[in-house]
């Protein structure tokens, strides 16, 4: 197994966020993160990186204990976040943006620019000089460049256009079919991420109240309404 979370409790200071939360996650499979606003799917993502404080239960990475690890040890070990606000680098050019992300591995600029046409053509634009779409491709790709062995993805649709967004569904396939890679996406598109997904949970108040398979929950759509409905 890849990824083992059990019975999580985590936060921020004094603050509990999450409270007994497990998943699992093997190599190549997509699981969907899915819950309204303020449930606790960032926090989630930022404990799995270090960047919140863990209270109880346990991580395992490739078998190892994750919770001893620093951020940036985990992003040596494999996993690969991009936040919601992307964070991308302003005085930075596109390409500057990917090589400093940069770590050995099958995943080089070649790769990054095959997988995001766009960004070789807007390679020498500075960061700040691109749309919202091509931001999320280069917060991606920059992710891409560390060689990741998990995709962490913290609302990559959010106010993009359909067609960009359709472009970024494809991609992620292209990255699990090609590479290998697991990749876990928060996302507000529920019916979307399901159909991408082949897993989902849906948290409640950071807890989990529905664990099945993507399909199970697509077609009983129900379940998982009635956790994000306004």
């Amino acid at each position: 197994m890849l990824l083992e979370v059990a019975s999580i409790s985590a936060g921020y200071g004094d603050a509990v966020i999450l409270e007994d939360v497990s998943l699992d996650l093997d190599s190549g499979e997509c699981l969907a993160v899915l819950g309204r606003n303020g449930v606790g799917k960032t926090t989630l993502m930022l404990t799995l990186m270090g960047h919140a404080r863990l209270r109880g239960g346990g991580m395992r990475w490739r078998g190892a204990d994750l919770a001893r690890l620093p951020p940036a040890e985990r992003a040596r070990a494999g996993l690969g976040w991009v936040p919601q606000e992307r964070d991308i680098f302003p005085s930075l050019t596109v390409e500057e943006n990917l090589r400093i992300a940069a770590r050995p591995g099958e995943i080089g600029l070649d790769a990054v620019y095959g997988l995001f046409p766009r960004l070789r053509e807007r390679r020498r634009n500075m960061g700040d000089k691109l749309s919202g779409g091509e931001q999320q491709m280069l917060a991606i790709g920059r992710a891409l460049m560390t060689n990741p062995k998990l995709l962490l993805l913290d609302e990559p649709f959010e106010g993009l256009a359909p067609v960009i967004v359709e472009e970024l569904e494809a991609t992620m396939r292209d990255l699990r079919t090609r590479y290998g890679f697991a990749i876990i996406v928060v996302e507000q598109h529920a019916e979307d991420t399901l159909r991408l997904s082949d897993k989902a949970i849906v948290l409640e108040r950071g807890r989990v109240v529905e664990r099945d398979s993507s399909a199970l929950l697509l077609e009983d759509f129900d379940r998982v309404r009635r956790y994000i409905a306004v």
